[in-house]
């Protein structure tokens, strides 16, 4: 952010990635005043983005996907310039408060990590789910510490930016206690059209990776077993009974049991376009 003295300002970079996020940013821009940069990095909104972007005094950018990597995180991480010794990583859809902002300051001023999880406070249908699954991202990294994980999508991704993919980091991560409130007013149409993209990639992903066997020496433990599992019958019925049944969802009302619902049906939608896959590339005539 270039409007403000930066000599008081926590030395961290702001990078929010957006498309057509006039509902959300305005909020998410509001809470960031005690950073030193903000980087708003888009992908040629058609809506007030840009204006409202600008009009808080943060960095524009404007990305253009040619279909090939570099996405989005990658892209801003490789070609600007980062004066600050840590880069956070948020969507439009989340909002810190002063509380975390007071952890993440103390944390940075010993820290020998070169990354930190992030917890979310998780909100579906305009109420807090205080149960359930819960939301964590790596997203707060040191400068120069890594790169996003490079997928090779070339030939099917048609997301812009990474999504299911995290930092791949040198040295060792820490996790920050205090929450960043995740609340995206952009309504079930968008949440429904957004998983619908997720899933698709998803499924995509899981195909290539039975075709390349080799890939999965490069993954975590955590992503074997994701990836293992995703085509399996059982996963959104057992994401839902662990979600809403063990994890307490039950106790988050309509809205709980409507959050459990929609994550065991993207898990199930996953399913079934593996299977669409599967089958379309047998008869030969799958189209990318």
């Amino acid at each position: 952010m270039t409007a403000l003295s930066t000599q008081s300002k926590i030395a961290v970079t702001v990078v929010i990635p957006v498309k057509n996020e006039e509902r959300n940013l305005p909020k998410c821009l509001s809470r960031l005043g005690r950073f030193a940069e903000i980087v708003v990095v888009d992908s040629g909104s058609t809506d007030r983005t840009e204006a409202i972007s600008r009009e808080a005094g943060a960095e524009y950018l404007l990305f253009k996907w040619d279909g090939r990597f570099p996405k989005k995180r990658n892209w801003v991480l490789q070609n600007r310039t980062f004066t600050t010794p840590w880069i956070l990583f948020l969507d439009a859809d989340e909002y810190v408060d002063e509380k975390f902002v007071d952890e993440l300051a103390a944390t940075l001023t010993a820290s020998t990590h070169d990354g930190y999880w992030i917890q979310y406070s998780n909100f579906f249908m305009g109420k807090e789910l205080k149960h359930g699954s819960p939301m964590r991202k790596l997203a707060l990294i040191r400068t120069g510490a890594g790169f996003y994980e490079r997928i090779d999508e070339n030939e099917w991704s048609k997301l812009d930016m990474e999504v299911h993919e995290h930092p791949v980091l040198s040295g060792t991560i820490g996790e920050l206690a205090t929450t960043v409130e995740h609340n995206d007013y952009k309504g079930l149409h968008a949440y429904i059209a957004r998983h619908n993209d997720y899933s698709s990639w998803e499924a995509a992903r899981v195909e290539r990776l039975e075709q390349t066997p080799e890939a999965w020496s490069a993954f975590t433990k955590t992503q074997r077993k994701k990836y293992a599992a995703l085509s399996k019958w059982w996963l959104a019925p057992a994401y839902f009974v662990h979600s809403y049944i063990v994890k307490r969802g039950c106790l988050d009302g309509s809205a709980g049991l409507a959050f459990a619902i929609m994550k065991g049906i993207y898990f199930f939608q996953i399913r079934m376009k593996i299977m669409e896959r599967r089958a379309s590339s047998a008869r030969g005539n799958l189209t990318k």
